[in-house]
């Protein structure tokens, strides 16, 4: 399969995060066709990460993930653009980073490898358990991918994920004064979080928090007793001084319940690629063991997580070659 071929292949194959395992059979059986060593590293009952390899000890891994966010979108394209879930996050990285694998291989270069993991857009378990791998130690150079406009990002904000949960009194909704409202309770500490400054760094810039997810409430004639949102924060900082902030702010109104965070991470500047600072995070800083870090890929993170989401063929095309003069610059190191 050529470029193209691949990715719109991937992106026939659900892999909604929890859903990965069909995805990753798929690449396993691609690339044992190809020639590589590949390896299922279990994560769970059903997800596995994808290792390849040429050689027993390769300096450069390119990764990236597998899962995708919900709902799953059938490919589709034009003369121009590759659409649908996956496109440039990450089915059309993956495509891209085995292409180019496949060309430096055929320049007679071994030294590289192939790292594809599960439930990035969740909580990076499937990093998590790959820093664990032994070839890890082998590995000087990690290029992840995530959409950068294929520009090199030389910064990534940090991720944490929370939920914030009020408790009430049931009562009768022509009696409200006979209870209390856990979701009033919600919208008042939630509008207090709003308007709370959070931490500024002068190279990862702002931190921001985004209110995902409300729920709460049994029926409309009944006082609600329980209440909850889902925050996410994209950290410039580390966790603990934004989590005593929000605690702060919180006080006895509720609880916050921390599900996961990531820190911010600064990466390897290379001469010769446009630069720049994102603000989503990835599976880099769980992933410590594999060396220095980069990230790179094609396609606009302004798309990805949406129903247009899609690649430019062009930019599909540019990342190959990005791809491999970058790990050739990291192996003539």
């Amino acid at each position: 399969m050529n470029l193209f071929e691949l990715t719109k292949a991937l992106m026939t194959i659900p892999s909604i995060s929890g859903n990965e395992e069909a995805v990753g059979f798929f690449l396993r059986d691609h690339l044992t066709g190809l020639g590589w060593n590949v390896e299922l590293q279990p994560v769970s009952e059903n997800q596995n990460n994808v290792i390849a390899t040429l050689n027993d000890t390769p300096r450069v891994f390119l990764s990236t993930h597998m899962d995708v966010v919900p709902p799953h979108i059938p490919p589709t394209e034009d003369e121009e653009k590759i659409y649908g879930r996956g496109a440039c996050d990450a089915k059309g990285i993956i495509a891209a980073q085995i292409t180019a694998a496949e060309m430096l291989r055929a320049e007679g270069v071994t030294d590289i490898g192939l790292l594809f993991t599960v439930d990035e857009e969740q909580s990076s378990t499937g990093a998590q358990v790959a820093n664990l791998h032994p070839i890890a130690s082998s590995c000087e150079y990690l290029i992840d991918g995530e959409p950068t406009d294929n520009d090199l990002a030389i910064g990534s904000k940090g991720s944490l994920r929370m939920f914030l949960k009020t408790e009430g009194k049931a009562a009768h909704s022509a009696y409200p004064e006979e209870g209390e409202s856990a979701i009033e309770k919600l919208i008042e500490t939630l509008t207090d979080l709003r308007h709370t400054e959070l931490p500024n760094d002068e190279f990862f810039g702002q931190t921001t928090l985004n209110i995902g997810t409300i729920a709460g409430g049994l029926k409309t004639n009944i006082v609600p007793p329980n209440a909850e949102a889902g925050l996410h924060v994209r950290l410039v900082t580390d966790e603990k001084p934004v989590i005593e902030l929000l605690h702060k702010v919180v006080g006895d109104r509720g609880k916050i319940e921390v599900m996961s965070f990531s820190r911010p991470v600064k990466m390897l500047q290379v001469e010769g690629f446009n630069q720049k600072v994102v603000r989503f995070t990835t599976d880099i800083p769980h992933l410590p063991n594999w060396g220095t870090p980069l990230l790179l890929g094609p396609g606009s993170i302004l798309v990805a997580h949406t129903k247009n989401e899609f690649v430019l063929k062009a930019d599909l095309e540019i990342s190959v070659r990005n791809y491999v003069n970058l790990a050739k610059k990291l192996l003539s190191v």
